[in-house]
């Protein structure tokens, strides 16, 4: 019968030079765990460093949020599209990511809700309108940044990797449903 474990592939060889198997489970658990450091890592931002979220940030959680629970998932029910979903959820966060990594860099307009319009033609009574109803907390602005690179930037970086992580666990999975292999 079929293993439901994972399928294994070697990945080298450890520090004491045994071979460290690669499985669809290790590499579905490693990817959760990789977007539970995140939203840990944010949530610290926010609630210990007291760096408030914009809009574009918060967007940038749920994502993480999806692929944390198509781990637990999976970690009980071994399917293979949950892999694949799992795979969707860090490429769906790395493209917020990416959005809003472009609309701090001033590349393209952010939504306008969390960032600051043009103020080219305004007249004072407009000025004042636009900025009074300007968001507390701007997606257009970096408020922390490491190596040059802001959080969303960071985000991309991690997501895409994490993004690797599941579709290397969904191509190496058995390419059988397991409920049906399960029933013979």
């Amino acid at each position: 019968g079929l293993d439901i474990s994972g399928v294994s592939r070697p990945f080298g060889s450890g520090i004491l030079g045994d071979k460290m198997d690669v499985t669809a489970s290790r590499l579905a658990f490693l990817a959760g765990a990789g977007s539970l450091v995140i939203l840990l890592a944010a949530f610290g931002f926010q609630h210990i460093g007291e760096l408030a979220p914009c809009k574009l940030c918060l967007w940038q959680r749920y994502p993480h949020g999806v692929a944390i629970f198509l781990a637990v998932i999976f970690s009980r029910v071994k399917h293979r599209l949950l892999l694949w979903l799992g795979g969707f959820a860090s490429l769906s966060t790395a493209a917020i990511a990416a959005y809003h990594s472009g609309v701090e860099q001033k590349w393209w307009p952010g939504p306008d809700t969390c960032t600051s319009g043009s103020i080219d033609g305004l007249s004072t009574e407009q000025l004042l309108a636009q900025i009074m109803a300007a968001p507390i907390i701007r997606c257009d602005e970096i408020a922390w940044s490491f190596l040059s690179l802001s959080m969303a930037s960071w985000n991309l970086i991690a997501s895409l990797l994490l993004a690797a992580l599941w579709f290397y666990a969904w191509r190496i999975w058995p390419r059988t449903d397991i409920s049906a292999s399960l029933r013979s």
